[in-house]
């Protein structure tokens, strides 16, 4: 009788890790980063401080998806207001030549395909829609854990993942080719267990 306590809380346990797992996107600790090249010179960067999403994990049958959205009036590039009363990079980059946050007030992500190398995912597939407009993008996964956190020791997973775009496929053209066209995407997510 014992035994086929074990054996059944060995069979509960192991199932239970073979569900699919959903986690919520820690807001605190996921932000997507973006960097431009401006007029030929260098490199601004950026960030949005709002993400929301939620992800399902399926280690065992390697399979998941991710669903993001980003608040675009939450984007920072250090030039958030001026003292002189001129306009700032953010004000300008929230307005209609850039992300439009009024009329566009999130933009999303959302995976068609993880794809697995082993027990680690290599890639997600998916669709990007930004100013009213969905494109495929695929980003490339660089680091990818899940375990327990190091505080709390509740379990956890993180991520970091790049990718890159144009923006005129979206319909963002304003400054072309003075500022760039081409967007380089790097994401950090800590996702939390729902």
């Amino acid at each position: 009788m014992f035994r086929l306590s074990i054996l059944s809380a060995v069979f509960l346990a192991s199932s239970a890790m073979a569900a699919p797992q959903n986690f919520a996107i820690d807001s605190l600790h996921s932000y997507p980063n973006f960097a431009v090249n401006h007029l030929g010179m260098s490199t601004v960067q950026g960030r949005f401080d709002k993400m929301t999403g939620r992800v399902v994990l399926d280690e065992a049958a390697k399979t998941g998806s991710i669903d993001i959205k980003i608040a675009t009036a939450s984007i920072s590039t250090g030039d958030a207001k001026r003292t002189d009363g001129a306009r700032s990079r953010d004000e300008h980059l929230k307005g209609p030549d850039f992300f439009n946050a009024t009329e566009f007030p999130e933009m999303s992500y959302k995976s068609t395909k993880m794809v697995f190398k082993g027990e680690t995912i290599e890639s997600i597939e998916g669709n990007l829609t930004l100013l009213g407009v969905t494109r495929p993008l695929k980003l490339s996964v660089t680091s990818f854990k899940c375990g327990p956190h190091p505080f709390t020791k509740k379990p956890m997973c993180g991520a970091d993942v790049t990718g890159t775009i144009k923006r005129t496929d979206f319909g963002m053209k304003y400054g072309v080719p003075a500022i760039g066209d081409e967007i380089k995407l790097s994401i950090n997510v800590e996702a939390l267990p729902e």
